[in-house]
């Protein structure tokens, strides 16, 4: 008893003494282009002193994954293969595109299953991300780390005076905390506990992190990448910041502050003046959490227990920033207008919805929205094409906050209960908090894309793991006016050339069927291969796949229905 002890503090001390060292931030690999190969799988990591932490990461990284860099009007295509011996799913938080494209809880992708969603990039410029979103399991995936940046350009945005070196004068804060294993150095996951909040700051999956920064103005996108925890963000020497953009894009103009509350999911860029700084000196961007509410999450007192941190109800530091250099072309200003957008009103709305937070009691049932607990097969709302739409957001309930994000589409928040909305709200969001005993309301219009597939439907939840997790979720699809069919397409189909080694062409019965998803299965079932409304008049690639014979399971996009051959790859 007396070593397991004395094992136990001396890892204590070891995290301790990690924790009081810098260590230099890892900036996330950039990629660019209009294809992405992204390979989930675990990884290790040395965070502390002693064994090394299990992570989940992506491609080269350690924890966490690269920053994906895209244009609007591109099409871009996504290769994410599983190599986690667990399902996953990838949701790219904030994207506009089709509900099959989505990566919500329904496009489950198995272990070692290549999925290969592709779009149109309609966003704006703006800072997304992607992460886990399989239902009951979204906690534990993400607390390993799995995740990362998309940054979306255009030319509106590339056409002002704003740093964008990435890595130099642009950088991205991914901003987390963690708690460990004493004996395993592992990560504290569920259900092997049911924390909420770490103990320990991880910043781009760095402990008590450092990074140089050049004597100028320079930007940083940050994102709450955390379970629970919120974040009241600020400089050690109460500097002012300007707030250029949030979830959605680029503010019209700049917003100055000294403090911005970022709850979960929720993004945003600023920009912060260093040429008066001393090259060689140093200061910190800190969370000033200490003295928040208890409506603010992690502002309880407590340090242990379900709800209880290390970092609760303190002021501490996200990231030491010392200044180095000016760069050869220096940013030496703030724009005075950043964009022009339009917002919708409340008086645009032709439908309203309210939406109650509901349950959540100790003891009791979990979190849910009108009194229903999610389920893979619940009915979804229906959303009809084109509409604009004001959502009512009720949390009176009295127990907890929340952070509510909504898929497939940007929202203008219009009003709070509590308040006056905050100007760095003014712009478009897709995620939010609402804290005990408010209500939210926002407008949306939900275009461009409709899908009356039940079995792929946009998301609205929580946007706190644990309550995401426990079925505080709902659906809704975007259904199109446009007549059907009257008879049905025939899904008869064959492939050639079969067998083969590189590409497999489709040759439908019917021209006037649609090709709404192929899945690929190993003659024994295992799926390979997940194509969501594939380009196949060109063919499609099945180069990745071993030799063997495979079943080819078409879905009609008409009628739904499921057709299957069999075919030899070579």
């Amino acid at each position: 008893m007396k070593f397991k002890l004395f094992f136990i503090l001396s890892i204590t001390i070891c995290i301790v003494k990690s924790y009081g060292q810098y260590n230099t931030m890892t900036m996330p690999e950039a990629l660019y282009g209009t294809t992405f190969n992204l390979n989930i799988h675990e990884s290790i990591k040395q965070l502390v002193t002693g064994n090394q932490t299990i992570t989940g990461s992506i491609n080269n990284e350690t924890f966490w994954g690269p920053t994906l860099f895209i244009n609007k009007g591109d099409d871009v295509h996504m290769n994410v293969t599983n190599n986690l011996n667990e399902s996953t799913t990838i949701h790219w938080h904030g994207m506009h595109l089709p509900s099959v494209m989505d990566g919500g809880p329904h496009q489950v992708i198995p272990a070692g299953t290549l999925w290969q969603p592709y779009w149109t990039v309609m966003n704006q410029a703006s800072t997304l991300w992607y992460h886990p979103h399989l239902h009951e399991t979204t906690q534990a995936q993400i607390t390993k780390g799995i995740g990362g940046f998309i940054i979306v350009k255009d030319p509106i945005e590339s056409a002002l005076a704003l740093p964008r070196t990435y890595g130099t004068d642009d950088i991205v804060l991914a901003l987390t905390s963690r708690s460990f294993n004493t004996t395993t150095n592992t990560f504290v996951t569920p259900p092997a506990s049911t924390r909420v909040y770490g103990d320990y700051m991880l910043t781009n999956g760095t402990l008590n992190a450092q990074y140089t920064l050049p004597k100028q103005y320079v930007r940083m996108r940050i994102l709450n990448a955390e379970i629970e925890r919120g974040y009241n963000l600020g400089f050690s020497d109460n500097r002012n910041f300007y707030i250029i953009g949030n979830d959605g894009g680029l503010l019209n103009a700049p917003v100055t502050t000294n403090r911005i509350k970022l709850m979960v999911g929720e993004r945003v860029e600023i920009l912060v003046d260093l040429s008066n700084d001393v090259v060689g000196t140093s200061i910190d961007l800190k969370a000033y959490n200490s003295g928040q509410s208890n409506s603010f999450p992690g502002g309880e007192p407590a340090t242990s227990g379900t709800f209880g941190s290390l970092l609760n109800n303190t002021t501490f530091n996200v990231l030491h920033i010392n200044i180095g250099a000016t760069t050869a072309n220096p940013i030496i200003a703030v724009p005075s207008t950043l964009a022009n957008n339009t917002y919708w009103t409340a008086a645009d709305a032709t439908v309203n919805r309210t939406i109650a937070i509901t349950n959540g009691q100790p003891g009791g049932t979990p979190f849910n929205f009108d009194n229903t607990t999610f389920s893979l097969t619940m009915t979804p709302k229906v959303v009809n094409l084109n509409d604009i739409e004001k959502w009512t957001i009720t949390n009176t309930n009295g127990v907890f906050g929340h952070g509510f994000h909504l898929h497939d589409v940007e929202f203008k928040i219009i009003s709070r209960s509590t308040g006056a909305v905050g100007a760095y709200e003014s712009g478009w969001k897709d995620t939010f908090f609402i804290s005990r005993n408010e209500t939210v309301v926002f407008v949306a219009k939900f275009d461009d894309f409709a899908d009356s597939d039940v079995n792929h439907p946009y998301m609205y939840h929580c946007h706190f793991a644990g309550h995401e997790d426990g079925g505080m979720m709902g659906q809704f699809i975007v259904s199109s006016a446009l007549s059907t069919n009257v008879n049905a397409p025939s899904t008869e189909f064959s492939l050639y050339p079969n067998p083969t080694s590189d590409k497999l062409f489709v040759n439908l019965k019917d021209a006037s069927a649609e090709i709404y998803y192929v899945t690929i299965s190993t003659i024994e079932g295992r799926i390979v291969l997940m194509l969501p409304q594939p380009q196949w008049q060109n063919g499609i690639d099945i180069s990745s796949l071993e030799s063997g014979i495979y079943t080819f399971q078409m879905m009609d996009k008409e009628t739904k229905s499921v057709t299957t051959r069999k075919f030899i790859k070579k």
